[in-house]
């Protein structure tokens, strides 16, 4: 008998290739910047995530930006909330109450996506104590350089 093991292994080497081809690659990195202060790119971003951190703590509010970053149509920050003028906003005093000692302030953590002409979040994290993104699937898909 004739052994096939160097074609069948070919084969299946092949068959792998072809299957890792057709499989959807990772976003690549498309060039992550920070939008400038004062750019209507970095305007609409804030103003999209606003609206959920208001809710949250209550009345207007101004970011501090931490981290900004854009790669096409993804965007991630991360940003501090603040009063508009700068007075800090007091976790005790929001919505999350007494769940405010187990948080790492009002830190906010927000993926956005740009979509229908307008930047729309996909995931939010307010007061995370750990790396939330880690092992998520939806951030496998994002371009690099948008992750701290």
């Amino acid at each position: 008998m004739i052994a096939r093991t160097p074609s069948l292994a070919r084969l299946a080497a092949a068959i792998l290739t072809l299957v890792a081809l057709a499989l959807p690659l990772p976003a690549t990195a498309q060039g992550a910047y920070e939008p400038a202060r004062g750019t209507p790119e970095r305007a609409a971003l804030m103003d999209a995530v606003r609206p959920l951190v208001e809710v949250r703590v209550g009345g207007p509010v101004q970011f501090v930006v931490d981290r900004l970053q854009v790669s096409g149509d993804w965007a991630f920050a991360i940003l501090d909330p603040q009063h508009p003028g700068g007075a800090q906003i007091d976790p005790a005093k929001t919505i999350y109450g007494e769940d405010a000692e187990y948080m790492d302030g009002l830190r906010t953590f927000a993926l956005l996506v740009r979509a229908n002409g307008r930047w729309n979040i996909v995931d939010y994290a307010v007061g995370p104590t750990d790396a939330f993104w880690d092992g998520n699937p939806l951030y496998r898909n994002i371009p690099q350089g948008l992750l701290p």
